[in-house]
């Protein structure tokens, strides 16, 4: 029987959908989902198997102008999906113009790389609009297939899963037939987290926290974990505490909640909040928060 494999990186603007797209094509809540742009900050790979398929899909950060050392690796994880992809989702939405793609969408026409152009969120207007979005966008690309979806609602997804098994290349399994993701379990944690952080505070605050997981302590009974909140400002700080603490208790609860249906065990949820000034630009902190510069 001829076994097919390869990566198939999901790329796009902030806030399209890619996420979303990418938990509905695992089956598993991998990726982190808001309302706000800039969601996620890593490169993110979900494995999916079959008899005689493995497919690893990768999300990736949005595209966006770098102002920090920090958007500068969020882009390199977006020129590394470039580079190891053996199909690319493209994936604008309804209604969104082209804004700061043109870079990379010259790099996909310089390479050989299948693309699907996946207009997304079509649930959301009448089909005139989407229509309008692939008369925009599919004449940027040298070469795509276009399909209409609704990551949210599933729409299509069978659709996106049969064209990409036409351009995935036969080749052994990269990852055992049991794996579901290359990220340990810290990094999970420490996003479920952020997601809250993103959910409960506004303006300013959830961009400006990155997190770290101190420690991981598996007992018998019990997960103890024990998590850093770095921010910018002694103001942001005072924020995510809140009054007498009433703050950093409400976001400690939710993401234990979380954590313990993820886990499947009972977590004791410790976190503590530091300001680092300038973690955005500095390289140590960056390389310890796991970004590759």
């Amino acid at each position: 029987m001829t076994h097919k494999a390869g990566f198939v990186n999901i790329i796009g603007s902030p806030n399209v959908g890619k996420s979303t797209l990418m938990n509905a094509l695992v089956g598993e809540k991998l990726s982190i989902i808001t309302r706000k742009a800039q969601t996620t900050r890593h490169r993110i790979m979900g494995i999916i198997n079959g008899e005689d398929f493995q497919i690893v899909y990768s999300d990736t950060p949005g595209i966006l102008k770098p102002h920090y050392k920090l958007h500068e690796a969020m882009m390199k994880q977006v020129g590394n999906a470039l580079q190891d992809a053996d199909v690319l989702l493209y994936v604008v939405e309804a209604g969104e113009k082209p804004n700061e793609e043109s870079t990379i969408i010259q790099q996909i026409n310089t390479s050989e790389i299948p693309v699907l152009l996946l207009i997304n969120k079509i649930d959301a207007v009448i089909p005139a609009v989407a229509e309008e979005s692939e008369r925009t966008w599919l004449p940027l690309f040298n070469k795509a297939q276009v399909i209409h979806v609704s990551a949210l609602k599933k729409f299509n997804m069978n659709a996106v899963f049969d064209a990409i098994m036409q351009h995935l290349p036969e080749s052994p399994p990269y990852y055992s037939k049991d794996e579901l993701t290359d990220k340990p379990m810290r990094f999970f944690i420490a996003e479920i987290i952020r997601e809250k952080i993103l959910l409960y505070y506004s303006k300013e605050v959830p961009y400006s926290v990155e997190i770290v997981i101190d420690s991981y302590k598996d007992d018998e009974t019990i997960i103890r974990i024990a998590a850093t909140l770095f921010v910018i400002r002694e103001t942001q700080k005072a924020i995510i505490l809140g009054h007498k603490g009433a703050g950093i208790k409400r976001l400690g609860t939710e993401a234990r909640l979380d954590i313990e249906d993820f886990v499947g065990k009972h977590v004791f949820l410790d976190l503590t909040v530091k300001v680092n000034e300038n973690w955005r630009d500095n390289d140590m902190m960056l390389q310890r928060f796991g970004y590759e510069l």
